[in-house]
């Protein structure tokens, strides 16, 4: 078992942060669990409130250490969230997929439904178990890293609120955390 540390990383005036980040290897894969703590702005609830979708991007990154160029990309491992209100039921939710989610269809996505915007901001939180690369691509006897990503896709923004939202710290909603996978601490 791997295990990072739980220090917050945390950027200056920003409400998102990752509280905790733990990689786990086993004959299956490599394993990724993570909390994020995650205080929408009031700007940014106000438009949930009236319908418009929220789109939240967690990426988690394994590269391998080279010593003569920069680190290998060994797995990328991306998820995409959608997080809406819908205000003929007063429910709130949230649809994962593994590709981005666009406005024509949701594609593959699997969907929750909530009963306040905190349940549905707790589900969104969480990675527990996040296949993030197979064993093989995980080498032992070299030196690894996790890059974890977690952040607010302003690209599926409608496009008014894409050319509002520049320049507004309130919009700027993404953290990021690494951390260094010893060779002898594999198994």
């Amino acid at each position: 078992m791997l295990v990072g540390g739980t220090m917050p990383a945390r950027a200056q005036g920003n409400p998102v942060e990752i509280n905790h980040l733990r990689v786990d290897r086993t004959d299956d894969g490599v394993f990724l669990t993570a909390q994020v703590k995650l205080e929408l702005p009031t700007i940014v609830e106000d438009a949930l409130t009236k319908g418009i979708a929220m789109f939240f991007v967690a990426e988690a990154e394994l590269l391998r250490d080279r010593w003569y160029w920069y680190d290998a990309k060994v797995a990328l491992s991306t998820k995409h969230f959608r997080l809406a209100y819908q205000p003929l039921t007063r429910r709130w939710r949230i649809n994962v997929s593994p590709e981005p989610i666009g406005n024509v269809g949701l594609g593959v996505s699997i969907t929750q439904n909530f009963d306040s915007l905190e349940e549905a901001l707790q589900a969104l939180q969480r990675f527990s178990r996040w296949k993030i690369a197979e064993a093989s691509a995980y080498e032992p006897d070299s030196r690894h890293s996790i890059e974890f990503r977690f952040r607010l896709d302003m690209s599926q923004l409608p496009r008014p609120f894409q050319i509002g939202v520049v320049g507004q710290a309130e919009w700027i909603l993404a953290a990021s955390r690494s951390i260094r996978l010893n060779p002898e601490a594999t198994r």
